[in-house]
């Protein structure tokens, strides 16, 4: 078993000769280091997220419901009281539990489920400072554009989920009419909601990606526009097979919404097609012969972002990298 003092003063060494290292240059052995330590932060985060999650499960925060609650409320609503069974004595709505332990992996799933996404700033700023130091300047900034939208993407993908589910439960069950009646399992019940959410959410970072594709100069306005009606339609079947309900109204709101954005990022392509043309233009590059030189300046930026035209003076000389054992 390691001695927890003597892993404490090897970690606080490490970082006096981190704080010391003025070009910020890394060993092998250092890097695996560090990351062993972000990492390890990442899981505590993620375990106190599930421990407050499991106590929410079960307890109201204030106005807000339990997580409990929360989850049953689609299953729950009046609409789907007609086809739900009911048990002698039953009061209020429950779900079926078929297994011993089903009840505890549920909520230790959904526990988990929950607060990992509460706390994702926390945890994922772990993996970011592991990353950032290896980052120019500039991808830094498109890095954090990227993640800040990439979650409120996801957010209102899940969100819209949550509001569908109702409805799509409606239209599932009814299908039987009176000749069925309705008994979910708790298990397939919270998978059914999980998949959900986690569909809608990544279905709604496709238009962001391309988005940063046609930033990256990848795809254009003009290909996007060609292919827009294959694109839409693509949408469509791509709704039908990624919602996991057979319900027509998932499937479509899903394909809407999807549509919606798709449009969206196709007019930011458009506009940022547009201010690029305009600056070829000022810059003369499209009027230059095919065997004259274009005028790019080549001088490549330091990592600390400094412009080329900058006169940078170096307060000491650069250190040769040593590699330990580890390499």
């Amino acid at each position: 078993m390691a001695n927890p003092l003597r892993w404490f003063a090897e970690r606080r060494e490490r970082g006096k000769r981190r704080r010391g290292n003025a070009d910020g240059t890394m060993s092998l052995k250092e890097h695996l280091y560090e990351l062993r330590h972000r990492l390890g932060m990442a899981m505590l985060i993620i375990a106190i997220g599930a421990v407050f999650g499991w106590i929410w499960f079960g307890v109201k925060l204030g106005p807000i419901p339990s997580l409990g609650d929360i989850m049953t409320a689609p299953y729950c609503q009046p609409d789907l009281e007609p086809y739900r069974v009911k048990f002698d004595g039953e009061i209020g709505c429950r779900l079926l539990q078929t297994e011993p332990f089903e009840s505890f992996m549920i909520r230790l799933q959904v526990g988990t489920a929950a607060g990992a996404v509460l706390l994702s700033p926390f945890w994922l700023y772990q993996f970011w400072a592991f990353i950032t130091p290896g980052l120019y300047l500039k991808e830094r900034k498109f890095a954090r554009t990227f993640v800040f939208f990439a979650a409120i993407l996801f957010a209102a993908g899940a969100v819209l989920a949550y509001l569908v589910v109702p409805e799509g439960l409606q239209v599932l069950i009814s299908f039987g009419g009176d000749d069925f009646i309705t008994a979910l399992t708790g298990g397939k019940y919270v998978s059914f909601i999980i998949t959900m959410l986690f569909i809608f959410g990544v279905s709604f970072e496709l238009p962001l990606i391309v988005v940063m594709l046609n930033r990256a100069g990848v795809i254009t306005y003009e290909k996007l526009h060609k292919w827009r009606r294959g694109l839409l339609m693509g949408l469509f079947v791509f709704a039908a097979i990624a919602t996991p309900g057979t319900d027509p109204i998932s499937m479509v709101v899903l394909a809407l919404a999807l549509g919606l954005l798709f449009e969206m990022a196709i007019q930011i392509a458009r506009v940022h097609d547009k201010r690029k043309a305009k600056l070829r233009a000022a810059e003369g590059w499209d009027a230059l012969d095919d065997d004259e030189a274009a005028p790019f300046n080549y001088v490549a930026s330091d990592a600390d972002g400094n412009d080329p035209g900058e006169k940078v003076v170096a307060s000491e000389p650069a250190k040769r990298v040593n590699y330990d054992d580890a390499t």
